[in-house]
């Protein structure tokens, strides 16, 4: 299937909502609207079946452009290795642009442009499969003007500028390419000639100064990374470079950025948060994806922008667009999802990183608002998942759905990051991106739970099926009665807003709160509907509340505390504790044991019993939760091993 790539950019078919879209409250909704339009061109274009005989490793891009002309002519050097015996090669290339000539080893070869945008190449002889060959196009004329704009012309403050943004079957419209997303190629020469009073960008470095000639400009970039077609541009006008450093030693960068120079002055500010924020994702994750280049930005005239590998096109310089843009780096550039069906790989990832900074430069109450913001839009209606269907990756709306694909895919990530701690979350995440099979490839979801399970040391197949695969959330409802001896009676219920889902099992964040302010949060291992649980609470209960930090996906809960204050019968008691070897627990006389788990702090079962005396003496020192299933219910009891 087709991988899918986000971008930010407000089309022609947008920009008549653009001005109240910059009003709106959701800046996440103004993203995935931006988004449709591109998803309809994605949606026109199906895999080319005469283009995958053959696997691109090297392009030389020689690009000839004046931005007071609408127009390109270039000369396109392909490496490729055949994959199957071939007598013909095929690129993807609009019937508007021109062919002139196609050479194999100096040798002229004939060719043809169909009415599909095909330019079909006929070989002199049978190419052998798993051979080498190089062949050159050489090539101009007027991109087509079909409302995609991969190539456009344009003018800012009156000066002419020409930009590029193929995301992802635009490639064709300004050069022949293989643009289908199963093929990345392993690295790129562009060489941009231009007149000399403009400034030339494109993907990766300029190995060496660019060179004048007369009134023209080349400059030469080069991209030692593995790209797919849509993710290589090209931009040319009167930028003002403003250059930054990013990274830590040994692995320092610049961040190169071009600007209109009429908007640098007020861009500039707003640029200094971008080395913070990639210093922040590589304390989170790893070094910068594309370190031994650069990362920046180029000003564009579209709204919103696009993640270009280590040049993300922007118009505008909000730090939380950044913030997402640069998120793609490493989750959609250097990993990009593999099918439709997995879009929230790259936009569930990039939203949640892109809430990090919040969290990290705002604080956990900015983080906390950002996160209610999320959950309120995702429980706004009762349905939806996070994986799509077949139909689903058909649809553009449901493809890029700000509520399922950007924010539930966020809010699922922040779900397990609580369930399974910071050092296990962070960790898998870290093997995901160093996964080598993956690392510059693709990745589909069934990728991302094997390196969390492999780190979490369980199964998180029903985590995956409730959250991921299958629809809604629950509603909680929470019963408090006193037992005495500072002991409460927690009873957790929960109903469920879709009936793909039977029971949400999630770690339960409460917050208890005395009549004397005192606060005591615990966290109750949810396991099963109508579950009892028996904590230590050493004050006189004024109130509780359910997920008080925003970690889970859940709404319309209701906490019953009329029982708070009265004594009920003798509660589960166990002993001794601390202990260093046996634990024994003591219950009323008509209720008897069915089976006893043991859970460490991450949650994980280290240990069951079926007596109400069991060793612990394997158990490592720590603090220990009892989940006792009784001929009466379910309770819940902490020990120490010492």
């Amino acid at each position: 299937m087709l991988l899918m790539k986000k971008i930010y950019y407000i089309s022609a078919f947008f920009l008549l909502n653009w001005a109240f879209a910059q009003t709106d409250k959701s800046f996440l909704t103004q993203i995935s609207n931006s988004e449709k339009h591109a998803a309809a061109q994605k949606l026109n274009m199906r895999t080319n079946a005469n283009t995958q005989n053959y696997d691109i490793t090297y392009h030389k891009l020689e690009f000839t452009v004046d931005p007071t002309q609408y127009y390109i002519s270039g000369k396109v050097t392909t490496t490729y290795t055949a994959l199957a015996n071939m007598n013909s090669l095929t690129f993807d290339l609009s019937n508007s642009l021109t062919v002139s000539t196609v050479k194999m080893n100096g040798a002229i070869l004939t060719f043809a442009q169909n009415t599909n945008n095909e330019l079909v190449i006929n070989l002199l002889a049978t190419q052998l499969i798993g051979t080498t060959a190089t062949v050159e196009i050489n090539y101009a004329g007027a991109p087509p003007q079909n409302g995609f704009f991969a190539f456009t012309s344009a003018t800012h403050n009156g000066t002419p500028v020409i930009y590029t943004l193929s995301e992802p079957f635009g490639a064709r419209d300004w050069w022949p390419c293989k643009q289908d997303l199963n093929d990345k190629v392993n690295s790129i020469d562009v060489y941009i000639t231009a007149p000399s009073q403009y400034v030339s960008v494109s993907n990766g470095v300029e190995p060496e100064a660019p060179v004048v000639n007369g009134s023209l400009k080349t400059t030469h970039f080069h991209h030692g990374y593995p790209i797919p077609a849509y993710l290589i541009a090209i931009a040319v006008t009167n930028y003002s470079v403003y250059t930054q450093t990013a990274g830590t030693s040994p692995n320092q960068y610049p961040i190169v950025n071009y600007i209109y120079p009429e908007n640098l002055a007020t861009i500039q500010p707003q640029l200094d948060q971008t080395p913070l924020i990639l210093n922040l994702y590589e304390s989170l994750f790893e070094v910068y994806p594309f370190h031994n280049e650069k990362y920046g930005h180029a000003q564009f005239g579209w709204g919103g922008g696009m993640e270009h590998t280590t040049v993300s096109f922007m118009v505008g310089f909000d730090r939380q667009l950044i913030a997402h843009e640069m998120a793609h780096q490493w989750f959609g550039d250097k990993i990009t999802c593999g099918t439709w069906k997995d879009i929230w790989l790259n936009e569930g990832f990039a939203t949640y990183v892109a809430a990090l900074v919040i969290e990290h430069f705002d604080g956990i109450p900015a983080f906390i608002t950002e996160k209610t913001n999320m959950v309120n839009y995702i429980t706004s209606a009762p349905n939806g998942n996070v994986y799509l269907n077949d139909s689903q990756a058909l649809d553009v709306n449901r493809i890029f759905s700000g509520r399922l694909t950007y924010d539930k895919g966020a809010m699922v990530l922040e779900m397990l990051r609580f369930k399974l701690g910071d050092a296990v979350f962070f960790q898998g995440l870290k093997n995901y991106l160093a996964d080598t099979t993956l690392a510059y490839g693709y990745a589909i979801t069934s990728n991302l739970q094997t390196h969390l399970e492999a780190v979490y040391g369980n199964s998180l197949t029903e985590f995956f099926n409730d959250w991921v695969y299958n629809q809604g959330f629950p509603s909680y409802t929470l019963s408090a009665q006193t037992l005495g001896n500072n002991q409460v009676q927690i009873q957790l219920s929960q109903t469920q807003s879709d009936a793909s889902v039977t029971f949400f099992e999630m770690p339960v964040p409460i917050r208890v709160t005395g009549i004397n302010g005192e606060l005591l949060d615990l966290v109750l291992q949810n396991t099963t509907n109508n579950q009892v649980f028996i904590e230590n609470i050493p004050f006189e209960i004024a109130d509780i509340t359910i997920d008080p930090d925003v970690h889970l996906i859940t709404n319309n809960n209701a906490v019953d505390l009329h029982n708070v204050g009265f004594v009920a019968n003798p509660s589960i008691q166990l002993f001794p504790n601390p202990t260093t070897s046996t634990v024994t627990l003591s219950m009323p006389n008509l209720m008897t044991v069915q089976n006893i788990d043991v859970f460490n702090t991450l949650g994980q079962r280290v240990l069951t019993s079926s007596t109400s005396s069991f060793s612990v003496v394997d158990l490592a020192a720590g603090m220990y939760t009892l989940s006792v299933a009784t001929s009466q219910g379910t309770f819940h009891k902490k020990f120490i091993k010492k």
